[in-house]
């Protein structure tokens, strides 16, 4: 591992006060602080030169991010064995950012930014701002730490979930110096019948998905990570979701896609540990050792032709899903938690529940945390409208395996996937480390 420069020391963090009226004592992270590049880099990307003296002072008061006398929000620590976001009880909006190195970027560029945002991140899924001096506590005389939007509102349980694209292992020359060290399974996902992809949805050498319960803190934290990054990383694509279309906890009620049909049915749950190892977390037995407790992202945009599908009759749209719209029980029978049977029942062969399931595919699972989008309307005055797909399972195989079966889905003829990504996702970061810590041991 190169030695990184005098210019990258981190720069500790200072202790917090708590803002007047606020019930929380103010927590002190003993994290290192966000490097100097990263502050300089905060004031470069609003057009300012440099930073008054003082800007990341020691002595600034943190603005709390909550509001006085209001109860805390559900708040995931952003440390611990596996990275939050994944079997978390799945949130109510995303904001998912793909992100691409700098040209020039290096080694030590990488490992700055990865450190940067990880203890950003810590503070943000506590409610805090980005930096002690926040979005107010800073000097006047240069632009704020943190943007401030999200200053009155709770941690809204956000969570972070980093990522690496097979792209950062194969940049050219090797300069982030970590070829050898890419997982054997993770490559480009190879082109599936009915693709329709889109570069500008598509492929990224970082990812960070932002889930939380209030749009405007998930919104936030991307628009503050993605600033820390300027010189080192820059913005590919993203995409606002709402309205989740799947489940991790028994107690949430599985949601409707924006066809009308709950979605996620059968999802893995966050309290089935022995599924979770077997088809989610990579094991201590896979290679390469540094993403055990990890596992691999794949995100789909997935247009919906919603004008077409609103003109099919409900018996039409029940044969395609192979579910009743209305109790999401499966058409052999029962209630919406009823194993479907598919030897002589009215399961279409073709149809997506069964074509998906576990019993025709080696008994394969993923887990889902998908959400819902409209971006608007098309050049046609059409819905800009789908599903944006994320997918955890610990072997990127697993999801190729179940697209390829789905080439014969009735569904196929209603929907168009537009992007396309896959990242590895390493375990969750150790206090006072950061996430991908392990990649550079």
């Amino acid at each position: 591992m190169s030695v990184p420069d005098p210019a990258e020391e981190q720069i500790p963090s200072a202790p917090e006060a708590s803002a007047p009226g606020d019930s929380r004592a103010a927590e002190q992270s003993d994290r290192p602080g966000i490097s100097r590049r990263g502050l300089i880099g905060w004031a470069l990307g609003s057009g300012v030169a440099g930073i008054a003296a003082g800007a990341g002072g020691a002595a600034a008061i943190a603005s709390s991010g909550v509001l006085a006398g209001t109860p805390a929000a559900d708040e995931y620590a952003f440390e611990g064995a596996h990275q939050a976001g994944i079997t978390t009880r799945v949130q109510e909006h995303l904001h998912f950012a793909s992100f691409d190195m700098m040209p020039r970027a290096s080694r030590d560029d990488l490992i700055s930014l990865l450190q940067d945002w990880s203890y950003a991140a810590s503070r943000l899924t506590k409610g805090l701002d980005v930096s002690a001096a926040g979005a107010v506590g800073g000097s006047p005389e240069a632009p704020p730490d943190d943007t401030g939007e999200a200053q009155g509102l709770t941690a809204a349980g956000l969570t972070l979930t980093i990522g690496l694209g097979p792209s950062l292992f194969l940049a050219e020359g090797d300069r982030f110096g970590i070829a050898s060290r890419r997982p054997a399974v993770l490559a480009e996902l190879p082109g599936f019948v009915g693709d329709a992809l889109d570069a500008a949805y598509t492929g990224g050498d970082l990812c960070i998905q932002a889930c939380a319960d209030d749009p405007q803190v998930a919104v936030h934290a991307v628009r503050n990570l993605s600033r820390i990054a300027f010189g080192r990383a820059r913005l590919r694509w993203s995409q606002l979701g709402f309205g989740r279309t799947s489940r991790t906890s028994a107690d949430q009620q599985t949601p409707r896609n924006l066809f009308g049909y709950k979605d996620g049915t059968a999802n893995i749950l966050a309290d089935d540990a022995k599924a979770l190892a077997e088809h989610v977390w990579v094991g201590e037995e896979d290679e390469p050792q540094w993403m055990a407790g990890g596992s691999y992202l794949v995100a789909r945009k997935i247009a919906m032709l919603v004008e077409t599908w609103d003109r099919l009759r409900l018996a039409e749209q029940d044969r395609t899903i192979g579910r009743a719209k209305g109790s999401g029980a499966p058409l052999s029978g029962g209630g919406e938690t009823t194993e479907p049977v598919f030897s002589g029942s009215a399961i279409d062969e073709h149809s997506h529940v069964r074509l998906a399931h576990p019993t025709v595919n080696d008994g394969i699972r993923i887990l889902r945390r998908g959400y819902n989008y409209v971006d608007g309307n098309n050049d046609l005055g059409r819905l800009d409208a789908g599903l944006f797909f994320l997918s955890y399972q610990r072997s990127p195989e697993q999801f190729v395996t179940l697209q390829k079966r789905l080439s014969t889905d009735l569904m196929s003829e209603y929907i168009r996937h537009i992007g396309s990504g896959i990242w590895a996702i390493p375990p969750g970061a150790e206090k006072g480390s950061y996430v991908g810590a392990g990649l550079f041991a």
